[in-house]
């Protein structure tokens, strides 16, 4: 089963990536309407490329492995937070919303405890 581990934990990276890759490079071509959205939760759309830069250079760190505990602990932080502000865990509408931000939060905290495992660039670095 160990021999597993490595595939295991490179799909987790995979997977973890994958949705932060696809929403950092969605906001580009809606930037005005996110940025307008965010202004709207009082959230200054001035960190709109900030938050495109987080999430496409931090998916792709985590899917390589690179530097994988600073990345996840970056995007800990920002699911988790922006969990908060655009997702109310007190609204019943939109608490499944925020769960699923802290559970993505809770998967990265495992990578910043664990490592990316062998299978990534970190493991090469030694």
């Amino acid at each position: 089963m160990t021999k597993l581990y490595p595939w295991a934990e490179l799909a987790a990276r995979l997977s973890l990536a994958t949705l932060f890759i696809v929403a950092g490079l969605g906001k580009i071509p809606g930037y005005e309407g996110t940025a307008g959205y965010m202004d709207a939760m009082g959230v200054p759309g001035s960190l709109l490329p900030f938050v495109i830069t987080l999430e496409i250079i931090g998916g792709l760190a985590i899917a390589i492995g690179y530097r994988t505990r600073i990345a996840a602990f970056l995007l800990a932080g920002f699911a988790v937070l922006s969990g908060l502000i655009f997702h109310s865990p007190l609204d019943p509408s939109e608490q499944t919303q925020f769960l699923k931000n802290l559970a993505i939060g809770g998967g990265f905290l495992l990578l910043v405890v664990h490592g990316a495992g062998r299978l990534s660039l970190d493991a090469r670095r030694g």
